[in-house]
């Protein structure tokens, strides 16, 4: 059995292959507004997802938490231009407070191998 770590700290690791499935740490993002942080965290995604070995047309499942419901709508514009349309995730979304204030958007993801 197994399992390879990407971007391993002392608290955790970015992303954690084992038995054919990646699971990733919550991607946050930087930027001013929610299309910035989203597009970045998304992009963070991406990298450790290529890391990995696999990439989005291969998630599975995907959590997403935001730190107001007010930016449901512009979160999901740059999620349907990021998403494969052909192969999109299960996928929830909440409202949270997230780690910090100045974050407003995170997301984690299971993807097949």
């Amino acid at each position: 059995m197994s399992i390879k770590r990407f971007g391993a700290g002392a608290r955790m690791s970015q992303a954690v292959v084992h038995n054919g499935l990646v699971f990733s740490a919550g991607q946050v993002g930087k930027g001013a507004d929610i299309t910035a942080q989203t597009k970045d965290a998304l992009a963070n995604l991406d990298n450790w997802l290529a890391e990995a070995g696999t990439d989005k047309s291969k998630i599975l499942s995907a959590t997403i938490w935001i730190a107001n419901m007010d930016d449901f709508a512009g979160m999901n514009a740059v999620w349907d231009a990021w998403v494969d349309p052909q192969n999109p995730p299960a996928r929830a979304c909440t409202e949270a407070k997230l780690a910090l204030p100045e974050f407003l958007f995170e997301v984690m993801v299971t993807a097949a191998v």
